[in-house]
């Protein structure tokens, strides 16, 4: 493909990802650009891949992010999604796009939309060699969850996704790339019906316009607007894990232009969290093993191992009301601390692990009198701490310790490796909420990632991708295909980045 030939005049690179890992600085006041071809509002993993997509085709690219780093979420992210890679033929694993397509729309029984998932599932193996060819390597392709395809493509270096980000980011030195940090993009410039720059503001308060002559919106959903999130969400106070500054910014913004609502409402539903806990806590961890889990009433509401696939817990969760309790005895706590948990959490507390930590971590969570642990000799005593009915509690227990004892769960049918009995005080309660990575859904928009408006038709000059694009999901987040939002954050911003080139070129 030819070079994409800017008509700009040529602009000094400003891109200034000189500090450690992910941080970035604002470029000097006397080098503002504020003109280029392609302006991207978030500098996270979708606005890095679509940045990446058009410079090294040659245009000129003004990248903002309002906060002072890049990368965003993309920065925990692990691996890839991709169907037929090169790693995956050469290994004998087959997973074609045919297969993946079908298993995307069937899970979302055809409420994503059919022509995103297409053409994410055929770009996602050259989007591999693409990343290979900015110098990522891989670790290894590995499932998303217990018996998902192998398409989860695990990024070989320091943190993973956040390796990839600063790598593009150090090649954008060399590129027609500004990258500007601390600069929040606040409104679409329409001229002639048409998307032809930002509004900005900087971190002095001072309203910028950016023109350009396409957008690409990439700014990460809105995990952090409670407004939003009240008016979508079922259970708007879930927790939002490793989501900073996600305010719907950019999702507003495209619906100002014209563009439609689509996929409102999915989260990338998580395991069931605490307030304040990070991953790798040991209470958050043993409260997180699938053994006995009970609603605020004292009833089971659940098959808890479906914690194994995060999304489903999540949803469960949700489905009650967003309170839940996971309950265990003495003995249980021995062996998360000798012999260490059955069910790991991701990559940060491995199975096995011996919880040496739980006992603190649980006397200082029992010392701030938050109301989320519990402890009591008995379990007439533990209900009655939780505002319980302990008849139901106690009716509750005696079934699941029925169930240890036949190796049968007669309601859920759950594996019989997690039915533990609840016998030996004292006995122990965490309450637990619903958690996300962050919101999947916001603005409609069709194969080429260009915004769709009411009408059906496209927003010249708007292109959404990554957690601000509706599409990729029905109704759920699922696992059955490993590495599904970085890899459609990676893929629909180069798809975005690509043919903003092409929509430059055709209305020259």
């Amino acid at each position: 493909m030819k070079k994409f030939k800017s008509s700009l005049l040529t602009i000094a690179c400003l891109t200034c990802i000189n500090l450690p890992l992910s941080h970035a600085a604002t470029a000097p006041a006397e080098e503002k650009v504020t003109s280029a071809d392609i302006i991207v509002i978030g500098a996270g993993a979708s606005g890095t891949a679509a940045t990446m997509a058009a410079a090294e085709k040659g245009a000129k690219v003004i990248l903002l992010e309002k906060q002072p780093i890049v990368g965003g979420t993309g920065n925990f992210a692990e691996g890839i999604f991709a169907a037929n890679s090169s790693m995956q033929k050469r290994q004998g694993i087959i997973v074609t796009p045919d297969m993946a397509f079908k298993t995307i729309m069937d899970y979302s029984h055809w409420l994503a939309n059919p022509f995103v998932v297409r053409a994410f599932v055929d770009k996602s193996a050259d989007t591999i060699e693409w990343v290979k060819s900015k110098g990522i390597a891989f670790e290894y392709i590995g499932p998303g969850g217990p018996g998902g395809m192998l398409t989860w493509h695990v990024i070989d270096g320091p943190g993973h996704g956040r390796h990839l980000i600063k790598t593009f980011h150090e090649h954008f030195k060399t590129m027609g790339v500004t990258t500007y940090v601390k600069v929040a993009g606040k409104d679409l410039v329409m001229k002639d019906g048409k998307v032809v720059g930002v509004k900005a503001i900087d971190s002095d308060g001072k309203e910028i316009t950016y023109e350009s002559k396409a957008v690409i919106v990439a700014t990460g959903g809105y995990a952090n607007n409670k407004e939003m999130l009240e008016k979508y969400v079922s259970f708007p106070d879930t927790i939002m894990v490793g989501n900073v500054g996600k305010d719907g910014d950019g999702i507003k913004m495209a619906w100002k232009a014209g563009a439609s609502e689509d996929g409102m409402g999915v989260l990338q539903a998580y395991r069931p969290g605490l307030p304040g806990y990070a991953t790798n806590s040991h209470l958050l961890a043993a409260a997180r093993q699938p053994y006995l889990w009970v609603d605020n009433k004292g009833h089971r509401f659940t098959d808890e191992s479906n914690v194994i696939i995060w999304p489903h817990s999540g949803n469960a969760l949700s489905k009650i009301g967003g309170v839940m309790y996971s309950i265990f005895d003495e003995d249980t706590k021995k062996h998360y601390i000798n012999a260490g948990i059955d069910v790991p959490i991701g990559e940060w507390v491995l199975a096995q692990t011996k919880l040496t930590k739980f006992d603190g971590e649980f006397e200082k969570e029992q010392a701030k009198n938050r109301g989320f642990v519990f402890k009591s000799d008995t379990i007439d005593g533990l209900a009655k701490e939780m505002g319980m009915d302990p008849a139901t509690l106690k009716a509750t227990i005696e079934q699941n310790n029925h169930f240890a004892t036949q190796k049968r769960d007669d309601v859920f049918n759950k594996n019989m490796e997690y039915i533990r009995a609840v016998k030996t005080g004292p006995f122990y309660a965490v309450s637990m909420r619903p958690a996300a990575l962050g919101t999947l859904g916001g603005v409609k928009i069709d194969e080429k990632m260009q915004a769709i408006n009411k009408s059906g038709d496209p927003v010249p000059g708007l292109y959404v991708v990554g957690n601000d694009a509706g599409g990729m999901y029905g109704d759920t987040y699922d696992l059955l295909l490993g590495g599904g939002t970085f890899g459609f954050a990676l893929n629909s911003g180069r798809i975005a980045g690509e043919n903003a080139l092409q929509y430059i070129s055709a209305n020259k």
